[in-house]
């Protein structure tokens, strides 16, 4: 039965964690410091407590986490894996990219891995240059994971479950500086919604913005700031990603620009903007990328926001392509 709760972000991922542990025996949920202490962002605060020795913490070991959750998911169980941070995820790719995506493929489908790799990614200030790297476009170029990146708390809660209850192997990108953001009304207890879609941020004419991510809340305040008429996609999956949602919304608008935190080169903006232009729509201007500079992220507040697009980057870039 659904109902609505104020929540923080974070309180939704709790809800949502809480929800599929409830309903789903075979759900597990384990990580560095997710059990006793709750996370290190507090996101599974409550959790040990109420549902036993289904949460539990591992040693420091991102390896050892992703390997047991592979061979957890294959033989039944729909393992929840906390990476605390996406960075360290690269320790351990080959249990994500050889082993878990190849699950389904290598065994001609008898077997899948139905799990949940929870991790948060981006900077925030005085993070370090390894806390601060997006990597989701590492991640969409591997096939056989599915890719999900919310902003909004309603979105984390619902994204979550979908994650959960897919038969593949789902990471779901979060952002530590949405956790304790101001509360929000969530639709909790409702049908689990199938992966994939968008949501329509803005509603415009002139301009197709796509974006996803922390980031978003910018690309909505530049597109509330210069006046301009436009189409706010968020990606809130990125795999499988909505094509034909942004075709749709290019061919009304004829123009296009992706933002994105990632760094500009190899970012998935670009993988948005080639099926754009490889469908042959009529685009009245050249497409238009915004996105980190292609360096590594210092931990000075003032050079990182040097580095990363600032509401007033994504302004210009808005105001420059609606007047082309």
């Amino acid at each position: 039965m659904s109902e609505t709760a104020k929540l923080t972000y974070g309180g939704a991922i709790n809800a949502a964690l809480a929800r599929c542990l409830e309903q789903m025996p075979e759900t597990l949920l384990f990580g560095e410091d997710v059990a006793l202490p709750g996370g290190v962002h507090g996101v599974t605060r409550g959790l040990r407590k109420a549902y036993g020795e289904r949460v539990f913490d591992t040693p420091i070991s991102e390896t050892a986490m992703l390997g047991a959750a592979v061979g957890a998911s294959m033989m039944g169980r729909r393992p929840i894996v906390e990476i605390m941070w996406a960075d360290f995820m690269l320790v351990a790719f080959d249990q994500i990219v050889n082993q878990a995506a190849n699950v389904r493929y290598v065994s001609e489908g008898r077997l899948s891995a139905p799990m949940t790799i929870r991790t948060q990614q981006g900077n925030s200030p005085g993070a370090c240059a390894q806390h601060s790297q997006n990597l989701e476009a590492l991640l969409l170029h591997v096939p056989g994971i599915r890719v999900a990146m919310p902003s909004q708390a309603q979105d984390a809660y619902d994204l979550t479950l979908s994650a959960v209850a897919c038969d593949d192997p789902v990471v779901v990108i979060e952002n530590r500086t949405l956790y304790a953001g101001a509360k929000a009304e969530v639709q909790i207890g409702g049908p689990i919604a199938p992966i994939g879609g968008h949501r329509l941020r803005r509603a415009g004419d002139d301009v197709t913005v796509v974006t996803w991510g922390a980031i978003t809340s910018s690309v909505e305040a530049a597109v509330d700031a210069t006046g301009v008429s436009a189409d706010v996609i968020e990606a809130v999956w990125l795999n499988p990603f909505d094509t034909d949602g942004v075709l749709a919304s290019v061919r009304r608008t004829g123009r296009l620009m992706v933002v994105h935190e990632a760094n500009l080169t190899g970012g998935f903006g670009a993988e948005v903007v080639a099926r754009v232009v490889e469908s042959g729509v009529s685009l009245s201007a050249p497409p238009i990328r915004v996105g980190a500079r292609d360096s590594r992220i210092p931990a000075a507040v003032q050079l990182a926001k040097a580095i990363l697009p600032q509401t007033d980057d994504i302004a210009a870039a808005l105001r420059s392509l609606a007047a082309r």
